[in-house]
């Protein structure tokens, strides 16, 4: 090779090698395009070697249980009765989730409050969190008329010996508030630890609310299964209002403790009766037809009907059914709704049901 071609080449190359040194040892290249063989931002080698984050796992929130994904065929289980044409039936597909094993109790819901009096009362006021979060005990008399539910307005939210009864008196916006307070509560607490952020917690859909208290059995009529109310000793399996308006039959005049009767398959309690339970859905009569059949869900913000589910301790049987569908405006308090919270299981879509 000629002499000078090489030295021109070489002092070439020798400039190259010098610059990208000293771009290097000035952290240029490092920052600019992601590291060279450290591979800290998911490059190696001039090659992206990203993989999976290290760190995260989706763990059961406390008094959860996983919903496996599935499909099943939403709506009336049972003879439209009352002929209401609202829910015929539909083949929907409902993603893995968590779900609270039972209902919001009391005392549960105490938290929440209080927390609001202590860390809240300078930005939303004491007036705010007592007319829209505090629950309101005086549904208890206002609902029944010519009843004599004095006691109950005194002692039912806050006695003791009412801690582990699923609250009432909540609205459907007061739910919304408790589910971002508790997801604030729960990503403070991981954030604290270093730990990934979790999906936040929420109401159910009505569909993922339908598929849950199927407990896994397809066509079940009830939670439990098809098609009585009793068992075979002749013990009434939820709370409701059996016979010609016995309300004690099943043990319970008014509400029952929130893990009162034996859960479904999934390990949810009182999916029938107690208390009636809010949903995330706008309530259409026509939503068999305008929802998508993956993940339904009826976000329409201009409605003020919710949709609730699973009947209460003073309907009759008919509303305990997992396909009846009925509705409350979204500000109504009521003696005999409340609510139970979910969790998008983003960690494994299938998964297995697991206890707590």
């Amino acid at each position: 090779m000629n002499v000078n071609v090489f030295y021109r080449y070489g002092v070439k190359s020798l400039l190259l090698v010098a610059s990208l040194v000293f771009m290097q040892s000035c952290g240029f290249i490092k920052e600019r395009f992601g590291g060279g063989k450290g591979g800290d931002n998911g490059i190696s080698n001039g090659e992206i070697t990203a993989t999976a984050r290290k760190g995260y796992r989706q763990t059961t929130p406390a008094g959860m249980v996983m919903i496996p994904s599935g499909s099943f065929i939403m709506g009336q289980a049972d003879e439209d009765i009352a002929a209401t044409m609202v829910n015929m039936n539909k083949r929907v597909t409902i993603s893995s989730f968590y779900m609270d094993d039972t209902e919001i109790t009391n005392n549960e819901y105490r938290q929440f409050v209080n927390a609001l009096l202590v860390d809240s009362i300078s930005v939303l006021g004491e007036e705010e969190i007592m007319t829209k979060y505090y629950p309101d005990t005086t549904a208890w008399k206002k609902d029944f008329a010519y009843s004599n539910g004095d006691p109950m307005v005194e002692y039912y939210y806050m006695h003791p010996a009412f801690d582990t009864y699923p609250v009432v008196g909540v609205n459907w916006i007061a739910a919304q508030y408790f589910c971002q307070w508790r997801s604030n509560v729960y990503n403070d607490y991981r954030s604290k630890e270093g730990m990934f952020y979790a999906p936040s917690f929420r109401l159910p859909t009505e569909a993922e609310w339908e598929w849950a208290a199927k407990g896994g059995k397809a066509g079940a009529k009830y939670p439990w299964g098809n098609p009585y109310t009793m068992n075979g000793k002749g013990c009434f399996l939820a709370n409701f209002k059996p016979q010609r308006g016995n309300y004690d039959a099943d043990g319970y005049p008014y509400t029952a403790p929130a893990n009162a009767y034996n859960p479904n398959e999934y390990g949810l309690y009182n999916m029938a009766g107690n208390v009636a339970e809010w949903t995330l859905d706008a309530y259409a009569d026509n939503a068999n037809t305008i929802l998508w059949d993956m993940n339904p869900k009826n976000d329409d913000p201009a409605e003020p009907r919710k949709v609730i589910k699973g009947g209460s301790w003073k309907d009759v049987a008919y509303f305990l059914q997992t396909g009846t569908r009925s509705y409350e405006f979204e500000t109504e308090r009521r003696a005999y709704i409340g609510f139970r919270c979910v969790m998008d299981n983003v960690d494994g879509r299938r998964g297995g049901t697991r206890r707590r």
